[in-house]
């Protein structure tokens, strides 16, 4: 389940802009997630709730936002929505495809104090 690590990486980020940045708790978390990035929402969730406890973010709310996955088509030339990996062009059907976009995963706003 590397939605712990995941999570743990969140929590270190945390820890060190509250150091930078000098603040002490986080009341919210809005994380962006591309639907192509390999990570399960709900176990995400799940590990989000027991790695914050006891932390700076413990009573932090979490938000994800889910970002569709977008490929280049080589055969039609143009950017198209796709739902998963090795899905085919929905115009065209081609599988000669470049994905583009829908794998990443950033923290996108916090709420602090």
């Amino acid at each position: 389940m590397h939605e712990m690590a995941i999570c743990e990486s969140i929590r270190g980020i945390l820890e060190e802009e509250a150091a930078r940045q000098d603040f002490r708790k986080v009341g919210r978390v809005c994380l962006e997630i591309g639907r192509l990035s390999a990570v399960e929402v709900e176990a995400l969730k799940f590990g989000f709730d027991v790695v914050m406890r006891g932390s700076l973010a413990g009573d932090a709310r979490l938000e994800i936002v889910e970002t569709e996955g977008r490929a280049w088509c080589m055969p039609c030339g143009q950017s198209v929505p796709i739902a998963a990996r090795f899905d085919p062009c929905p115009d065209c059907g081609s599988h000669q495809l470049q994905v583009t976009g829908g794998e990443e995963m950033k923290i996108r706003e916090l709420e602090v104090s």
